[in-house]
């Protein structure tokens, strides 16, 4: 199995070496150069087996020769050891053909987990195998940082650097990333939002002497393990819903565009995916670039969901690459032109981005709402995330085809805008119920490009 950059001017690697390299030298991101096909019997197949089966047939194809069978599957035990439920990612009913997928039950409570600790493990067997010694930086509107920090917390062969936007993300998110107390993490707050602190991650990976220097590796959306982790729930849930024999959408809330692109995938090796709705809150780019061809970023609003306050979506360049028929330097002009101001999608291109992808908005107001009304009427509580997706969700259904719409958060990381909006406080679990009592690590750092690199050498005594 062979991956191959967005932009088309980088070398092609092995899934070991594009997990371990993240963004590509020439500034892409690496995709497969043959997306493997399931067949209905092997979609079939998966009904009633473990997630842990389930995880190892569907990412197996796109591994290549990295790891035995026998080792794949230690991997995969020990990535999903720790999550509360022993489905991994349990369906409940909303009400008559809409589902909820609780993506929620991993040790940062967060639907980033499944792909964390899956890529925490991966990293490990590499790296150990090799000799290796790798330093990981990440940015986070929130949940991929808690989760990276949890996934590699204390393993010997990783330094951790995760930036996330001073005072924009929740207490609960910070707080698990900056009470870790191993020495081999480091939480930094930078100055600004999420996208500045997602720019300067890309700057680092595209300052050659820097990252050949540490050893820098990448574990945000633009890895691909990543994604590839997220495209198992997908056919684990459409089966439980009797997949492949019918069809099922899903409706996705996202900001980077990650794990609905992992949807898009799971389609491409044959699941029967009917409709995949992108759910966007009040920074609704992806919604205004499907809806109207141009994406332009506006400025962050702050929200009450968070982890989707971004205006620069880096998965969405992989499903450019798509629309524009993998034209590597097509896709590279367009991301010159985002940097410039933003870029309009060709007539053909945004053609193919709305047969794969259907879109809507939510705003505070309705995102609210939701949260009220769906614990009304079934007792569940949403996250405001889990919430945008629901209303979108509703506003898209159709009779007779499942709806699943994807979890991503418990309730519990918005304590504030969930109890404000139900009048019910959502309690951490157990194992969480100290987090408060913890004491916290954590740097403030500028916006600024060679004061965060200076930390990070003298961290990792380069």
């Amino acid at each position: 199995m062979r991956y191959i950059s967005t932009r088309g001017q980088a070398p092609v690697l092995s899934f070991e070496e594009a997990m371990l390299t993240g963004l590509a030298r020439d500034g892409g991101l690496y995709l497969p150069e043959t997306i493997p096909q399931m067949s209905t019997a092997d979609i079939a197949a998966l009904e009633g087996v473990s997630y842990e089966e389930a995880a190892f047939r569907v990412m197996r194809p796109f591994i290549g020769d990295t790891f035995t069978d026998e080792e794949f599957h230690g991997i995969i035990a020990r990535a999903y050891a720790g999550f509360g439920h022993v489905a991994r990612a349990p369906l409940k009913q909303l009400e008559s053909g809409h589902f909820l997928l609780e993506l929620f039950h991993g040790p940062t409570l967060a639907f980033k987990d499944f792909a964390m600790q899956l890529i925490g493990q991966l990293f490990e067997a590499a790296l150990k195998r090799n000799g290796q010694r790798v330093c990981i930086v990440g940015a986070t509107s929130g949940d991929t940082g808690s989760a990276a920090i949890e996934a590699f917390r204390g393993l010997d062969a990783v330094d951790v650097f995760i930036l996330f936007p001073q005072g924009r993300v929740s207490e609960v998110q910070r707080r698990q990333m900056t009470t870790p107390a191993e020495s081999n993490v480091h939480a930094l707050a930078i100055e600004g939002h999420f996208d500045d602190a997602q720019a300067r991650v890309k700057d680092m990976f595209n300052d050659f002497e820097f990252r050949d220097a540490v050893g820098l590796a990448g574990v945000n959306s633009i890895n691909w393990a990543r994604v590839l982790a997220q495209v198992v729930y997908y056919f684990t849930s459409a089966v439980s819903l009797g997949a492949p024999h019918r069809k099922v959408s899903f409706t996705v809330p996202t900001g980077n565009f990650g794990d609905i692109f992992a949807g898009y995938i799971a389609r491409r090796m044959g699941l029967p995916i009917d409709r995949l709705v992108v759910a966007t809150n009040q920074n609704d780019i992806l919604h205004r670039c499907l809806s109207a061809g141009e994406y332009r970023p506006d400025g962050v609003i702050p929200s009450i969901s968070p982890s989707m306050d971004i205006q620069v979506s880096s998965n969405f360049e992989r499903a450019l690459f798509y629309a524009y028929g993998q034209d590597g330097g097509a896709v590279a002009q367009l991301m010159d032109e985002l940097k410039a101001g933003g870029f309009k999608v060709s007539q053909g291109a945004l053609e193919a981005l709305r047969e794969a992808f259907d879109s809507g908005r939510c705003d505070e107001d309705e995102t609210s709402a939701t949260i009220r009304r769906v614990h009304a009427a079934t007792g569940e509580l949403l996250c405001p995330h889990s919430a945008v997706g629901v209303k979108v969700a509703d506003e898209m259904r159709v009779p007779g085809t499942p709806m699943i719409t994807l979890a991503t958060a418990h309730p519990a990381k918005f304590p504030a805008a969930v109890e404000a909006a139900s009048g019910v406080h959502p309690p951490l679990p157990e194992r969480m119920s100290d987090l408060y009592e913890r004491s916290e690590r954590v740097t403030g750092v500028a916006n600024d490009l060679g004061a965060i690199e200076t930390l990070i050498k003298e961290r990792t005594g380069h």
